[in-house]
C-alpha cells in the first residue's frame, strides 16, 4: 500500500510534470487555485475546509490528500477537519463514508502526533 504521504508528493510530482507539459492551462489554474482560497469573507483555512468537504462528496482521493494537507498547513485542527467529514457524510450520503474513511487515514498520516492543535 502507498501512503498518503508518498500519494501526496506523487500527486505534486505529477502537477509540477503537467504544469511543464502544459503551462498556460496549470498556469490558470494556479492562479484559480490562489484567488479562489485567499483570505476574503472566508478566511483560507475555511475555505480549505470547505474543499475537504467537497472532494469528499465527489469522491476524489487524490483531492482529499490534497486538501487534508492544506488544511493542516492552513492552520486547521483535527477536531475541525473531523466535523467537516461529518458535513460531508451528510451532503454524500453512504459513499461519503467510504471516502471519510479515506481522508480520516491521510489525517491521522499526515498529521503531527499532536494533531489536536492548530498547525501553522
Amino acid at each position: 500500500m502507498t501512503t498518503y504521504r508518498e500519494k501526496y508528493d506523487a500527486l505534486m510530482a505529477g502537477m509540477g510534470a503537467l504544469g511543464k507539459a502544459i503551462p498556460g492551462p496549470m498556469g490558470g489554474f494556479a492562479q484559480l487555485h490562489k484567488a479562489a482560497g485567499a483570505d476574503g469573507a472566508l478566511d483560507g483555512k475555511t475555505k480549505e475546509l470547505i474543499a475537504l468537504g467537497i472532494a469528499v462528496t465527489v469522491r476524489c482521493e487524490g483531492c482529499i490528500v490534497c486538501h487534508v494537507q492544506d488544511s493542516l498547513t492552513a492552520g486547521a485542527t483535527r477536531e475541525e477537519i473531523q466535523e467537516v467529514l461529518g458535513v460531508a457524510v451528510l451532503m454524500g450520503g453512504g459513499p461519503s463514508v467510504v471516502y471519510a474513511c479515506e481522508a480520516l487515514e491521510a489525517l491521522d498520516e499526515l498529521a503531527p502526533a499532536d494533531a489536536g492543535a492548530a498547525l501553522s
